[in-house]
């Protein structure tokens, strides 16, 4: 239960894989891999050593035929640094307890394809960045090399793909973490994407982003696109602004306060930044972050505009809702999901209430685009109607997008 921020029990963290002949079960925990006999006859083991280190450890097949873990053989594993949000590749044999080797220098990048030579140590896979396109890049099998603790097998990588190289002719920009504190003093962490030839002394209009936790995906790259349903992050990049998509945890409850609590002190700790324009600050959501948009405006004025993108703002006639693609009557998202207020509306009226944009919609002065497609499977499209018409008549700055035969993503 370490990282479960919602009413329901915890899922596990996964099982790896059987040992050849069921001697053993490996399982997952947050971090690391664990050695476990079926019979109970011997202690659980721990095989690898990523908890301190706060690395996480995720077997890469890379092979389809092998369906066991078998002796003496090496178990390849991504390697994620839930701190900075580097990664690499690593071998481990488990019979003998070694130290990791890595195939692939520790580094900012995110890895995907990763596939072994049927008769050798060579390795191809793929990496990217928020700037560089994912490239293969081949390992050979080359004498092990010790990097900072780590043996590091097949170093230097070659690089055998440039499959964007025309993005040499546009601005880009950079992604970095950026960490600060919430207005209950807890530290928090998001990305900050900045224009490429990012220049402090100038002043730059800022978009916030935001849904659950984002920050793991720190290197992931994204193709200039434009905005369907959620923001395309390099295309506005590229247009000078800075866009800031910060995590938020979670209690039980209190949604609403959650968001406000990471989102807005996020954006206002960036307000506070010469080179941030905090007269020019969007909000921009999708579902579960449409609808905090919608309750973040009821709470602050700080945004000079807001999108939210198939928002719920009201909980009560959503909890009786259907999600149409499904068939699922909606109630288990409040009591036990995503929607965390851990009640019934019986049980805890006040929470709906306190929740529920629809019933704060007096106080927003921010001017909102709505958007509400009619043939959205999972948020009732009608929650889109109740916002435009309560707005309509509240006399607030309000405007609605219904996309005719559209789902609940623009695609």
């Amino acid at each position: 239960d370490e990282d479960n921020d919602v009413p329901a029990d915890p899922g596990p963290h996964g099982v790896m894989g059987w040992h050849e002949d069921d001697a053993a079960v490996y399982i997952y925990d947050r971090y690391d891999v664990w050695k476990v006999d079926p019979k109970g006859v011997t202690a659980p083991a721990l095989v690898t050593k990523g908890r301190a280190a706060k690395n996480v450890y995720r077997m890469v097949r890379v092979s389809r035929e092998d369906r066991f873990i078998k002796e003496g053989e090496p178990v390849y594993f991504r390697v994620f640094d839930e701190k900075n949000k580097s990664s690499g590749v690593a071998a481990l044999n488990i019979k003998q307890a070694a130290e990791p080797t890595l195939i692939t220098p520790f580094g900012n990048y995110a890895f995907n394809t990763f596939v072994k030579a049927d008769s050798s140590e060579a390795f191809l896979y793929s990496k990217e960045t928020f700037a560089q396109s994912p490239d293969l890049y081949f390992t050979p099998a080359t004498a092990n090399h010790n990097v900072k603790g780590w043996q590091l097998a097949g170093y230097p990588a070659a690089k055998l793909s440039a499959l964007n190289p025309q993005q040499e002719s546009y601005a880009w920009g950079s992604a970095e973490l950026y960490k600060w504190k919430t207005f209950t003093g807890k530290e928090s962490t998001g990305i900050l994407y900045k224009p490429e030839n990012f220049n402090p002394k100038r002043k730059y209009p800022m978009l916030v982003y935001f849904y659950e936790k984002s920050s793991d995906n720190l290197n992931r790259y994204y193709a200039p696109a434009p905005s369907a349903s959620v923001i395309n992050i390099p295309f506005f990049v590229s247009r000078g602004y800075i866009v800031f998509v910060p995590d938020i945890s979670y209690t039980k409850g209190q949604p609403g306060k959650d968001a406000y609590n990471y989102v807005v002190s996020g954006a206002q700790a960036l307000a506070k930044l010469p080179w941030v324009d905090a007269k020019n600050i969007g909000i921009q959501g999708q579902s579960w972050g449409g609808y905090q948009v919608a309750h973040l405006i009821t709470t602050t004025n700080m945004f000079k505009a807001a999108w939210a993108g198939a928002p719920v703002v009201n909980m009560f006639s959503a909890y009786g809702g259907i999600r149409w693609q499904s068939g699922l009557n909606r109630q288990f998202q409040y009591e036990k999901t995503q929607s965390r207020i851990g009640a019934t509306p019986w049980e805890r009226r006040d929470l709906y209430i306190e929740n529920s944009p629809f019933f704060h919609l007096q106080k927003v002065k921010t001017p909102v685009v709505i958007m509400a497609n009619d043939a959205d499977g999972a948020v009732p499209w009608y929650q889109g109607i109740e916002y435009f018409t309560a707005m309509r008549r509240l006399g607030k700055p309000v405007w609605m997008l219904n996309y005719n035969g559209e789902a609940h993503n623009l695609v």
